[in-house]
């Protein structure tokens, strides 16, 4: 059962279209993930592979998402139920919508000490937070504080959630993206006027290729892949509530350079402040945003205080918009599968989600501490979800989607939705089908091998 595409509710512009779709890909990953995989990976000469996968991989895949959404106007369950009842192929679409909700029980707690760090560098003030392992342990192993904090967070991701797409969804990325944008500008700014910051910039700059190997090449495309919100079903919902004026390549373009934009950015804003300061320990992971990075506020900052503990306000602030544009995205895929499926009202539908997201992820919070021996080969229930959502069900669903929408979808109806039934020039057609049909596909095989260590 479906609703019509009517009762649905559609973005009510363009530029609500791109800010949405934009929110859904940039999030916690290019933060701190990215500048992670620069760090490890050669830096500059990393950014450049990273581009150019986002361009010949990301960009095929996102528009072969819009495609499948916006011919359908559906939710992605029944959006493949439509192109190809009776099949195997249905599958990807609820692949697509448990994959969202899994990724958002365990996603969320991590955007919860986003809000902690925030909360806390506030009533810290000038004097700065303890940048330090044991503060981020004690409060990660809390069988409290943690889950307070994401509750607290899903609770605003819920009410715009319930409020629909254009109430909800439009209006809060119209407000948070350019927010986004405008303190990752002023944090740039910051990082740039420390002393030492020139080295940082060198490293971001100066291409180093002989650091470049196959397997930094195949985690640049990994990352390109997983941070554009690729077979979570979010771009393909998003794209339902697209208007049929909408330029799906356009969008896609779009987006893809405001998450790229913001990825390079993030590590314009790190490694500056980062090689700035001496002798400080650099994590990987979570821990270079809460334990490397105050210090080097504090460290950075020592002679004039009130301005390294702004530069920490506006850095948690900014990873908390970003936590909160893709939890939104991940959120609706499987609100909207209750809602048009089942029938069930939006209020409903979005309880339910959040609830069972609350609860699951209450153990994934505390797999840090009083179920931290609770282990699945080996991995913490946090670490499982993890795993599971990063190294198989993204990329598995990543390659179902370019073979369905590459060789199982009718080309005409491709082209129709790629060129607006034929009222749009594009003379890039024949490269998109080319990139999906046989780039796509060997990429994701080879992220695939590579992430579960086959390679």
């Amino acid at each position: 059962m479906t609703v019509k595409a009517s009762e649905r509710g559609t973005f009510s512009s363009k530029m609500g279209i791109i800010l949405a779709s934009a929110g859904s890909a940039v999030g916690l990953g290019n933060v701190w993930r990215f500048p992670t995989e620069v760090g490890n990976s050669g830096g500059a000469a990393f950014i450049l592979i990273y581009i150019a996968c986002v361009v010949l991989l990301g960009l095929p895949l996102m528009v072969a998402e819009f495609t499948v959404g916006r011919h359908t106007h559906a939710n992605t369950v029944d959006a493949y139920r439509r192109l190809a009842p009776g099949t195997p192929w249905v599958a990807q679409g609820y692949l697509g919508v448990f994959t969202s909700w899994f990724i958002l029980c365990y996603y969320s707690v991590v955007a919860g000490w986003t809000l902690k760090y925030l909360v806390a560098s506030a009533l810290a003030g000038p004097a700065g937070i303890s940048g330090n392992t044991a503060y981020f342990e004690s409060f990660t192993a809390s069988p409290v504080e943690p889950i307070a904090y994401m509750v607290a967070v899903m609770a605003v991701c819920h009410v715009v959630i319930a409020r629909g797409v254009e109430k909800g969804i439009e209006r809060s990325s119209k407000l948070l993206m350019p927010l986004l944008l405008l303190i990752i500008a002023m944090l740039v700014v910051c990082s740039f006027s420390m002393p030492g910051s020139e080295a940082g910039l060198r490293f971001l700059l100066q291409p180093d290729f002989s650091c470049l190997t196959s397997d930094v090449v195949l985690s640049a495309m990994g990352q390109s892949f997983f941070s554009l919100s690729i077979a979570m079903g979010c771009l393909c919902t998003y794209a339902s509530y697209f208007r049929d004026d909408a330029r799906l390549m356009r969008t896609a373009v779009s987006v893809a350079s405001i998450d790229t934009t913001v990825a390079v950015m993030s590590g314009f804003i790190i490694f500056p402040a980062v090689f700035s300061v001496a002798d400080v320990e650099v994590s990987a992971g979570p821990g270079l945003v809460f334990i490397t990075l105050p210090n080097v506020f504090r460290m950075a900052f020592a002679s004039v205080p009130w301005l390294g503990w702004l530069f920490a306000m506006l850095f948690y602030m900014l990873l908390l918009l970003a936590a909160l544009t893709s939890m939104m995205s991940i959120h609706e895929p499987t609100t909207a599968f209750l809602l048009e499926h089942f029938r069930w009202p939006r209020r409903v539908a979005t309880r339910v989600v959040t609830l069972s997201c609350v609860a699951v992820g209450s153990l994934c919070s505390l797999s840090f501490g009083v179920l931290s021996g609770l282990r699945v080969g080996g991995l913490t229930l946090f670490e499982l979800f993890d795993f599971i959502s990063a190294k198989i069900f993204l990329p598995v669903g990543g390659l179902i989607i370019a073979l369905f929408v590459g060789w199982r979808l009718p080309r005409r109806v491709v082209w129709e939705q790629a060129t607006n039934g034929g009222t749009l020039r594009t003379r890039t057609f024949g490269l998109y089908m080319l990139l999906l049909r046989w780039v796509a596909p060997i990429a994701i095989v080879l992220i695939f091998c590579n992430e579960l260590g086959l390679l």
